[in-house]
């Protein structure tokens, strides 16, 4: 089995690898929709997320948003190795629950 700590070079991730980590992971959260929007900003080793996100309606939006930035901590960290010391959340729509579909 090879050291890995012993061989050199570093491994950098791309900005625009971190936005899909973080828009994909913040759509694992109940009550988050789909059209997630991130931008992120890498310097070194850690990585600051912006995310606009849309929640469901009448989801508490405190609650929803609070489980959004701890996951997104998480699984950024765990997916690319990087800290998120700061992840500003701003919530773009609350989106109804789509109508039953009655059938006559």
């Amino acid at each position: 089995m090879t050291d890995t700590a012993a061989l050199p070079g570093t491994t950098t991730i791309d900005e625009r690898v971190v936005r899909r980590i973080a828009a994909r992971a913040a759509t694992e959260v109940a009550g988050v929709e789909p059209d997630v929007q991130v931008s992120a900003q890498v310097v070194g080793v850690s990585a600051t997320l912006r995310v606009r996100l849309p929640i469901r309606y009448p989801l508490p939006v405190a609650r929803v948003t609070k489980e959004c930035r701890a996951h997104l901590i998480a699984r950024t960290e765990e997916l690319t190795g990087m800290a998120v010391p700061q992840v500003d959340i701003e919530v773009s729509a609350m989106v109804p629950e789509p109508p039953e579909r009655r059938v006559r």
